[in-house]
C-alpha cells in the first residue's frame, strides 16, 4: 500500500513539472522579442504594444546601439524580428556575414541630412571642409549623392546609385575631405568636422533633428529604397508572432503616433 501511495505520489508530481514545463513553453510563445535602435524604432514599438497586448501576446523590446547586433542575435534565434534597418542594408549584411534574414515589411523612412559641426551654414563656405559620413555602404552612397545634389562635391556619375558609389567617384572634391565614420558615432565628433551627414534615427537620438540644413528628398530614389523594415530569420515570415506585430505596427495608430511625434524626420510608408 505504501508503495503505491509513493509511485501516486511521484506521478502527481511529475504531472505537476510537466504541466509547469508546458505552461512556461505556452508563455514563452506567448512574448515576440523584438531587437531596436532606440530612437526612432523603440518608441514606435512602444506605440504598438497596446495593439500587441490586445492580441494575446507580450512585446519585449530589446535596445542596441550599433548595426551589428541586432541582426547577429536575430540569426541566433535570440530575437524573433528586429526593426533598425533598410533592406539594402539588410542584403548586404547577409552577404557579407553568411546570414538569413529577410524583409517581411516596411514601416517608415528617416531621410538623411547634413548636419553643421564647425561651419553653420551652406552659404559663404570656406575653401576647405571636412565632411564626416556614414561608413557602411548604403549609406556611404547616400550620403555622397546628397552631397553631389547640394554641390559640395561633384560625382563622375550617380549611375551607379546609393548601393554602389563610393569616394572613387569623386570626379572634383571641391576642397572637401571626406572622413568615412561608424553612423552612430557621427554626432559625437560634430565639433571636429565642417559638417556631418547623419542617419535620422541617430540625430533623433542626439536631439538634432531640427537642426538638419539639408535633406534627401522624400520623393527620392533613397525614399523608396531605403525605408525601414521588420526582418525576421527566413522561414518565421507566416508566423503568428511576425502577423501579430506587422498589423501592429501597419495601424492607423501607430501611422498618426509617427507624424505627431516626429514630423518630417520620420515618414511612415504603409
Amino acid at each position: 500500500m505504501k508503495l503505491f501511495k509513493k509511485l501516486g505520489s511521484l506521478l502527481v508530481a511529475a504531472a505537476c513539472v510537466c504541466s509547469l514545463v508546458a505552461c512556461g513553453s505556452k508563455t514563452a510563445d506567448k512574448v515576440i522579442k523584438v531587437g531596436a535602435s532606440p530612437t526612432p524604432h523603440a518608441l514606435i514599438l512602444e506605440a504598438a504594444r497596446p495593439l500587441i497586448e490586445a492580441k494575446g501576446y507580450k512585446l519585449e523590446i530589446v535596445e542596441f546601439t550599433d548595426y551589428v547586433l541586432p541582426n547577429t542575435s536575430l540569426q541566433a534565434g535570440e530575437l524573433d524580428a528586429n526593426y533598425f534597418q533598410h533592406e539594402p542594408y539588410l542584403l548586404d549584411f547577409n552577404a557579407n556575414n553568411g546570414t538569413d534574414l529577410v524583409s517581411v515589411g516596411a514601416i517608415h523612412f528617416e531621410p538623411l541630412g547634413i548636419y553643421p559641426g564647425k561651419v553653420t551654414a551652406l552659404s559663404a563656405l570656406p575653401e576647405t571642409l571636412t565632411i564626416a559620413i556614414p561608413n557602411d555602404k548604403t549609406n556611404r552612397g547616400r550620403a555622397l549623392l546628397l552631397l553631389n545634389q547640394l554641390g559640395l562635391i561633384e560625382l563622375s556619375t550617380t549611375e551607379h546609385g546609393f548601393e554602389g558609389t563610393t569616394t572613387a567617384d569623386i570626379k572634383d572634391a571641391k576642397g572637401v575631405t571626406i572622413r568615412e565614420i561608424e553612423a552612430a558615432n557621427i554626432p559625437n565628433i560634430l565639433q571636429d568636422v565642417s559638417f556631418g551627414v547623419i542617419n535620422g534615427n541617430y540625430a533623433l537620438a542626439a536631439k538634432i533633428s531640427d537642426k538638419a540644413l539639408a535633406t534627401e528628398a522624400t520623393d527620392s530614389l533613397a525614399a523608396t529604397k531605403t525605408a525601414n523594415v521588420i526582418a525576421v530569420k527566413r522561414g518565421n515570415e507566416e508566423t503568428e508572432k511576425t502577423k501579430v506585430l506587422l498589423e501592429a505596427l501597419k495601424s492607423d495608430t501607430v501611422k498618426k503616433y509617427i507624424q505627431d511625434t516626429f514630423g518630417s524626420s520620420v515618414i511612415p510608408v504603409f
